[in-house]
């Protein structure tokens, strides 16, 4: 099979599982609505503040919501060794990568289409406005959390405490992401395009970067 059509394959996977359990969707879904209202209550003070607090609960949100779902879909992975089965499969390697990524992502763009009108709700920021750019940022930021989680996530399979071990790992992998995108969120908000061009072609050279290193590098960590 081919890179492409093996992906999918696994992708689909993931996605009809997450069809009949609603596990991963749910769980990270009302996991990042709780994190959203109860910071809402912590942060809000006036409309000013609230526009400068609400691109970090979003983006730190996500990011949490992240980790949550990627390691949870690597745990049906191990579970009944399922895993070492997609090793044996005849199939290219990266195509777990590639298959695992694109579900993943496929679940946060779900908890983010809750999650974004929420932040909008609890802030008081008005996104219509910039929603397609917003749209721009959000989509290279997950995707950058999603390729670096997905690596690592692949990692820890047979590892103890995985859930531990994948926060420690990623959290600083991703910091780049997570200011790159928080800055250019309030840029954004504060009408500033130049700046947020300039984060957004940062946002998608990491994008960039961390793909390719995948690409290099995933057969190695699976390796037994």
């Amino acid at each position: 099979m081919s890179l492409l059509s093996s992906s999918l394959a696994i992708a689909k996977k993931d996605l009809t599982i997450e069809l009949r359990t609603r596990e991963i969707t749910v769980s990270t879904g009302f996991f990042a609505l709780l994190i959203a209202a109860l910071t809402s209550l912590s942060f809000f003070v006036d409309d000013t503040l609230s526009r400068n607090v609400a691109p970090g609960v979003l983006y730190v949100t996500v990011a949490f919501s992240a980790v949550l779902a990627i390691s949870r879909s690597w745990a049906r992975e191990r579970e009944q060794d399922a895993m070492r089965a997609l090793l044996v499969a005849p199939i290219p390697r990266l195509a777990i990568y590639v298959g695992k990524a694109i579900s993943t992502l496929a679940f946060l763009v779900f908890v983010e289409l809750l999650l974004v009108p929420l932040v909008a709700i609890l802030y008081h920021v008005d996104f219509a406005d910039v929603l397609g750019r917003l749209v721009a940022i959000l989509g290279l930021a997950t995707l950058g959390i999603v390729l670096s989680g997905t690596l690592f996530g692949a990692m820890t399979v047979k590892t103890s405490a995985r859930d531990l071990m994948l926060s420690v790992v990623l959290f600083p992998l991703i910091t780049p992401v997570l200011l790159g995108a928080v800055v250019a969120t309030r840029e954004l908000l504060g009408h500033n395009d130049a700046e947020v061009i300039a984060w957004l072609k940062i946002l998608l050279a990491y994008d960039v970067v961390v793909g390719l290193a995948a690409g290099v590098v995933f057969d190695a960590l699976v390796s037994e």
